[in-house]
């Protein structure tokens, strides 16, 4: 379908490929004055009352279905909890174009991209990502801080553009982690990281909602389940006494995102008596490594989503 379309309008614009012609042939800089302009004129056609209609009808405008005092309050149990050593950041609405498609290998007709050669951030985890690997850059300049870890936080409004499921919406808040740092050896770097986002994750959860049973379940990628159990679940055991922790090698979604391991929060609400609801991911990646073209390079991320906790079993996200 989407082929069909650029064919024809291609014809009506009688070029023979416009997609190349506009992606391929004029620079960014061009592109960009001749996007701003069509939209410029665009723009300038709107009316008042086709203003509002479109309000009214666009999924990506509507305000979200959480209330402000509540992400406000949200966050600041968010950052009371946030472990020592963490930089909580207050991120752009924008990101470079890219961000998604090259750092967390989306394709790019999932998120909204902008006519500035930016688009909107759909995942806070990829921008956190960049920014651990500019800090790592610097740290990895002088030899007397190469092992000195990054640890970033944030809360942010995402924007995605793919299809929506039942109780799902275009934009939804999401609490993400990122701690990059040197390959320790032994997996140490990583499972330290992924028990202290865990952990933390598990607390807030029972800070927001004192009620609700907390379910982690983590997933072996590198064929060491006894390394994973040792160094991740038997230290979240004894942090959490109140969860459950257990290993879950059927897990399918996320193989080849995530590198050694990776895990998924649950939680169940009316004391552990309701219906579960994933509201936490996350895991290894080559993220760091890849932006840095270094091997020795770690990252390790985390999201939480905010809606769901929050809004419970209505929210979609």
């Amino acid at each position: 379908m989407a082929e069909e379309l650029l064919h024809r309008i291609a014809r009506e614009c009688g070029v023979a490929d416009i997609v190349d012609a506009l992606s391929d042939r004029l620079s960014p800089t061009d592109l960009q004055s001749l996007l701003l302009e069509v939209y410029r004129k665009k723009a300038a056609r709107i009316g008042p009352a086709d203003l509002l209609s479109r309000y009214e009808r666009d999924r990506f405008a509507r305000p979200a279905a959480l209330r402000a005092v509540e992400v406000t309050a949200f966050d600041q149990a968010a950052w009371s909890l946030l472990p020592d050593g963490y930089d909580a950041l207050l991120l752009s609405p924008l990101t470079p174009l890219g961000t998604s498609s090259v750092v967390g290998t989306v394709d790019q007709n999932k998120v909204v991209s902008t006519v500035r050669t930016a688009e909107v951030v759909a995942d806070s985890t990829n921008v956190l990502a960049l920014e651990c690997a500019v800090r790592r850059r610097s740290l990895l300049a002088n030899p007397s801080t190469r092992l000195t870890p990054v640890r970033l936080a944030t809360s942010q409004q995402q924007v995605r553009a793919q299809g929506l499921g039942p109780g799902q919406t275009a934009h939804f808040r999401l609490l993400a982690l990122c701690s990059a740092s040197r390959d320790e050896g032994s997996f140490a770097f990583e499972s330290g990281a992924l028990v202290e986002h865990v952990s933390y994750l598990a607390a807030l959860v029972a800070r927001v909602r004192p009620g609700w049973q907390v379910d982690v379940a983590v997933t072996d990628l590198a064929g060491s389940p006894a390394r994973l159990e040792r160094q991740v679940l038997d230290p979240l055991s004894s942090l959490l006494p109140r969860a459950t922790v257990r290993l879950d090698p059927d897990r399918a979604s996320g193989r080849g995102y995530y590198v050694d391991a990776c895990f998924k929060l649950f939680a169940i609400p009316d004391g552990g008596q309701g219906e579960a609801l994933e509201i936490g991911d996350g895991g290894c990646t080559t993220w760091t490594r890849q932006l840095l073209s270094n091997h020795k390079e770690r990252l390790v991320i985390a999201g939480l989503g905010v809606d769901r906790l929050i809004g419970g079993p209505a929210q979609g996200r």
